[in-house]
């Protein structure tokens, strides 16, 4: 039945920034679906871990911080859900950091730590977890979170934007390699998105109303909007779905 192919029972999904937001919610999304999930953040999810062992599904939590982590740390962090789950299946690289300000005054520092959290550890981390799955029958699910500045330059989020754009080319990139082996590498671009990362925008009248007057649904997304489209690019549903970024923007980008 076409339902089951939505099922991810069995299975073990790594997300990274799942302490809220859009991390939490496709965390435990997953975890409906029937996957146990690893969670990779700077602090102890606890309410996400809960919600997550309420459904009856096994959580780890594996504290690092993307901003500092080596290359081999991150595959270390891939091998401890190896260690206590036996397999890794999906991957969701949801953490992300955004710094705003005018382009003429973004400081190396900012624009550093955005490119390293960002990009930088989506790329190793998707490394790490691509040598397992490239070994593993039936392959994996790799999902980046991309944005709608990856199609887009915004305003004074300069380093975010390019950020952005790139995870788009790696996304396609990974899968270009990997597709014939059975790892499937996508994308999805939340729209706006009630976060903490757009807490900003929604504070400030003008921006908010000028946003909200673009978008045909008429509202900001929400956590639960993002959640289908990530089960569905993590389950066999999706299986010959490579390279792609599918836009949750609530007809953002159709305007």
């Amino acid at each position: 039945m076409i339902l089951d192919s939505f099922r991810l029972d069995g299975r073990v999904a790594l997300v990274t920034g799942g302490n809220r937001g859009l991390g939490q919610g496709c965390a435990i999304a997953l975890a409906e679906a029937g996957a146990d999930v690893a969670l990779l953040c700077r602090s102890a999810p606890a309410d996400t871990m809960a919600a997550v062992a309420a459904l009856g599904r096994r959580v780890l939590y594996l504290p690092g911080d993307l901003g500092s982590a080596d290359p081999a740390e991150l595959a270390g962090t891939v091998q401890t859900v190896l260690d206590e789950f036996g397999r890794l299946d999906i991957l969701v690289n949801n953490a992300g950091i955004i710094r705003r300000d005018d382009a003429v005054a973004v400081t190396a520092t900012d624009w550093n730590d955005v490119l390293t959290v960002d990009l930088t550890a989506v790329f190793h981390l998707s490394q790490a977890a691509g040598r397992v799955m490239l070994d593993t029958p039936g392959g994996g699910k790799i999902i980046n979170v991309a944005s709608m500045l990856s199609f887009q330059g915004g305003i004074r989020v300069p380093a975010y934007a390019a950020a952005k754009h790139a995870v788009v080319g790696l996304t396609k990139a990974l899968a270009n390699e990997w597709a014939a082996h059975g790892v499937n590498v996508n994308a999805v671009a939340p729209g706006y998105m009630a976060t903490d990362n757009t807490s900003a925008l929604r504070a400030d009248p003008a921006r908010s109303t000028a946003i909200l007057d673009r978008i045909p649904a008429g509202r900001w997304g929400t956590p639960a909007d993002l959640a289908g489209a990530v089960v569905f690019l993590a389950s066999d549903a999706a299986r010959y779905i490579h390279g792609t970024v599918l836009p949750v923007d609530g007809g953002w980008l159709a305007r």
